[in-house]
Formats: structure tokens, C-alpha cells, sequence
């Protein structure tokens, strides 16, 4: 009953439950969520065993997909569609149920709490809450809620989009993929209306907990299906929190598992635009300032200097703007820093008395909760009692009458047995005579029968002796007289 009581609480908290369907293996790519993929192709070259196909859903439409390592407990990529940026909301963490217990009936994603009485293995495939507490690390989430609004964003707070981070590479991140997306990727691409993103994390051999595995690097790939097709990818290590690298998505691939490939045709071929590729590279070197990326060498060498004509037609006027912002920066960094602390001030003193309010709640919870589980008990138990009372006294009536019922039948059956006795003996007695006298002529036929057999025997005995006698001298006269007249 408790686990209903706070169930239908949370229903009440967020009338729009997320729900995670796991892809069958049977199903094509991602099933419904194949249309956040470029040409409806997920990615090639994750294969293992352990890799778990997720349809991210909410108000059951669907809003991101997502390849999940149950071995490394953190998700391999979210692909997702560029909506709207927003303001990030309250975080309202759900673990995905089917995922530690396929049987399960719950399809929909749920708090932790509600799933500890109701999934069997909770937390065997998956990381939970409880792994990040007291780590160093925060649930840092590939497809940011910043870039998502409404229920799109809603659905991105589920452990299956996230993997550790540690505060400051959570924040850099999260800005850094805002900012390129927001200022460098949509605007180049009818304000991302054909914008499609994959963010992705190789896990290392360093676990938090010994369990969730802590990305070796961060990357996200970006591929643009407007007339002007174009594609590019960004690579950020966790060694190197405050920097960021573009690069064209083959490199990027090479970067990830062999065989990894992230984009159907790559993202049209050969046939990209330089315009739009020159276009964003001036975009992302214009907010260098504010969050540093570095570029590789490799293969870029055509981008420097298209952005190098660039700036040379922009003359003494963009030389002053670099300088006015080189000069601007340390203190737009102290701003940006003082309104960091009196943020984290702020949110924390919101922890606080949420964890205060929480405890408040749940200890008065946990009364109103004894108090009605006592009340429903003594309730129960007086039902009972009222309801058995009418059983009880028509079983003892029954047993009354039945054992009056047997006692006449005893009586009966006793009288019966003393009263057979004398009877039958008389009826013997009675009897008697008359059988002695009905017996005699069968006696009298029996002797005569005897006697008549007697007779009868000693008649053929006797016959049977002439008999004899006549035949040994029949015999004895064959066999001598022939040979006395032989001799005459």
C-alpha cells in the first residue's frame, strides 16, 4: 500500500509520466524513434551484446532515442532533433524499469523510489541515483535539457541520458554544446529545423562506485539535411574541461570503436557546402572568447584559410572587435564568475530547503501512513469479526441439530439390537420342529438311494467276475483244443 500511495503521488507531482520502451531486437533500427536519425538510419558499428536499444517518450510521443551499455551503465549515444532552447527545469530523475527486469510491467519510466518495490534486480543493468551520491560526480546528460522545451525536455531527465561528470565538465559541456549548437549549428541550418544531433560518450576503465564507468572523452556529431547539406564534429576530453575541438565527422569517427559510422551517405557525400562549413567556423572562432575550442590540424588546413580570407575582408574594424574582447574578456570572466557563486549560493540554499522540506514531508508521511495503516488494520479486523459472527452461530446451530439427529439415530439402532436378540432366538425355536420334520423324507430318500447303489454295485461286481472267468476260459480253450486236434 505505501508503494501505491507514493505511485499515485508522483502521478499527481508529473501528470506526464516518461516512458522508455525498450526496442525489440526483432524491431527495425529504434522502431518509432528512427525519425530523429539523418535518412532514418541509426548509427552502425555498436553491436555488442550489452548494448539495449531505447525509445526515450513522454505523454507517449516520441522525443529522443538512445543506445544504452548495460556493462558500462551509462548510455553510448542520445540522437535527438534540434527543437528550441529553454531554460533548464526542475530535474525529475527516472530510472527505466524494463531494462533490470524485461518482464516487468511497468513500460513507462519511473522514480527510483516507486521502482524499489516493484522491479525485481533494480539496478543490475542500470545506474541509479544512489550511484552519483557522495561521488564527485553529477548526472551530466548527452541530449541537454537546455536545448529542448516543453515535454522534449521533460523526457531528457532519465539516468539512461546520463554519465558522470564532474561539475565543472558537466557545466562546460552543457554550455558548450548550447553554445555551438545555438550560435554555430541552427542558424546555418533553417534555425535547426533539419538539424540532427548525436552526443555521444566512450566509457573508460575508471568507474564511479565500481560500477558506472566515467566517459573517456564527450563528442557530438551534427548533420545538416537543408538544401545546402553539410556536417561537422566536436570532441571534448575530460582532461581538457575548458576546451573543445571541431573536427569533420570521419575524424570523428575514427575516434570512436572501429567500424563506427554515424551518418547515413555521411551526411550527403561529397557534396557539402564550404560555404556553410566556412560560414560556421567563423561563427565558432567568434565565441572563442567565451568558451575556448581548439581545432585540429588534420584535414583542416582549408578551413584556417577560408577563415583567414574572411578576416582579412573584414579589415581593422574585426582587429578592433578581437581586441576590445581580448581586453573585455578577464572582466567578463569576474562577472561571469561572481554570478556563478551567487547562482551555486542560491541553488544550494534551494537544496537545502527542498532536503529540509523533503525530510518534513516525509516524516509526516510516514505517520499519516502509520496512522492509516493502523486504522485500515483495527478496521479489517472488526469487519471480520461482525462478518464471521452470523457463520459462527449457523455452524453451532448446525452442530446442535445434527447431534441431536445422531443421538436418535444411536438410540434407534441400540433398541433395534437388544430387541433382535429374543426375537430371533424364539423364531429358531419355532422353527425347529417343523425343519426337523420336513427333513426326514429327504433322510428316508437318501438311505433308500444309498441302499438301492449298494445293491446296484455288488449286481455288477458279481457280473463283472462271471465275466472275467468266462473270458480266461474262452481263452484257455482257443488256444489248447486247436492243438489236441492236430494230434489226432
Amino acid at each position: 500500500m505505501k508503494m501505491s500511495i507514493l505511485f499515485s503521488l508522483c502521478i499527481f507531482a508529473f501528470p506526464g509520466f516518461s516512458q522508455g520502451r525498450v526496442v525489440g531486437v526483432d524491431e527495425a533500427g529504434f522502431a518509432e524513434c528512427n525519425e530523429f536519425f539523418y535518412g532514418e538510419t541509426p548509427p552502425e558499428g555498436f553491436t555488442e551484446s550489452f548494448h539495449v536499444k531505447i525509445c526515450q517518450q513522454y505523454n507517449k510521443e516520441p522525443r529522443f532515442a538512445t543506445l544504452y551499455s548495460t556493462e558500462d551503465k551509462t548510455p553510448l549515444y542520445s540522437a535527438f532533433k534540434y527543437r528550441k532552447a529553454a531554460q533548464r527545469g526542475e530535474e525529475s530523475w527516472l530510472v527505466e524499469p524494463q531494462i533490470d527486469d524485461p518482464g516487468n510491467d511497468l513500460e513507462e519510466m519511473v522514480h527510483e523510489a516507486v521502482a524499489v518495490g516493484s522491479v525485481n534486480n533494480l539496478g543490475a543493468n542500470q545506474a541509479l541515483t544512489t550511484d552519483y551520491v557522495d561521488s564527485g560526480y553529477e548526472r551530466g546528460q548527452l541530449n541537454p535539457s537546455s536545448l529542448n522545451e516543453d515535454d522534449f525536455q521533460l523526457a531528457t531527465y532519465t539516468l539512461t541520458n546520463a554519465v558522470p561528470m564532474t561539475p565543472s565538465l558537466s557545466k562546460s559541456w552543457h554550455k558548450d554544446v548550447e553554445d555551438i549548437v545555438e550560435q554555430a549549428l541552427a542558424p546555418h541550418c533553417e534555425n535547426g529545423a533539419h538539424l540532427y544531433l548525436v552526443a555521444g560518450a566512450v566509457p573508460s576503465s575508471l568507474k564511479v562506485k565500481d560500477k558506472v564507468s566515467i566517459p573517456e572523452f564527450l563528442w557530438l556529431a551534427a548533420c545538416c539535411d537543408a538544401p545546402k547539406v553539410w556536417s561537422v564534429g566536436f570532441l571534448k576530453r575530460s582532461s581538457g574541461e575548458n576546451s573543445i575541438e571541431d573536427l569533420s565527422v570521419e575524424e570523428l569517427e575514427k575516434q570512436l570503436p572501429s567500424g563506427a559510422h554515424l551518418f547515413k551517405s555521411n551526411c550527403g557525400g561529397g557534396s557539402q557546402s564550404q560555404e556553410k562549413m566556412e560560414a560556421i567556423l567563423q561563427t565558432i572562432n567568434q565565441i572563442q572568447s567565451e568558451a575556448p575550442i581548439v581545432q585540429t590540424t588534420a584535414g583542416r588546413v582549408d578551413w584556417h584559410m577560408n577563415y583567414q580570407r574572411g578576416q582579412e575582408k573584414h579589415g581593422e574594424g574585426s582587429l578592433l572587435k578581437r581586441v576590445a574582447g581580448i581586453v573585455a574578456a578577464p572582466f567578463t570572466k569576474l562577472l561571469r564568475l561572481v554570478g556563478y557563486v551567487l547562482v551555486e549560493m542560491v541553488r544550494y540554499m534551494c537544496y537545502f530547503l527542498w532536503y529540509v522540506v523533503k525530510q518534513l514531508s516525509n516524516t509526516a508521511m510516514g505517520r499519516l501512513y502509520s496512522l492509516w495503516n493502523g486504522v485500515m488494520s483495527y478496521g479489517k479486523e472488526i469487519s471480520t469479526v461482525l462478518v464471521n459472527i452470523p457463520r459462527d452461530v449457523a455452524k453451532v446451530a448446525a452442530n446442535i441439530v445434527m447431534g441431536f439427529v445422531q443421538i436418535f439415530q444411536n438410540t434407534l439402532s441400540l433398541i433395534y439390537r437388544i430387541l433382535s436378540v429374543p426375537i430371533g432366538l424364539f423364531l429358531h425355536i419355532m422353527v425347529f420342529p417343523l425343519d426337523t420334520v420336513c427333513a426326514i423324507p429327504i433322510v428316508l430318500k437318501d438311505i433308500a438311494a444309498g441302499v438301492g447303489g449298494t445293491c446296484s454295485l455288488i449286481v455288477d461286481a458279481t457280473a463283472a467276475v462271471i465275466s472275467g472267468f468266462y473270458y480266461i476260459a474262452t481263452h484257455l480253450g482257443k488256444k489248447f483244443v486247436p492243438k489236441l486236434s492236430s494230434g489226432d
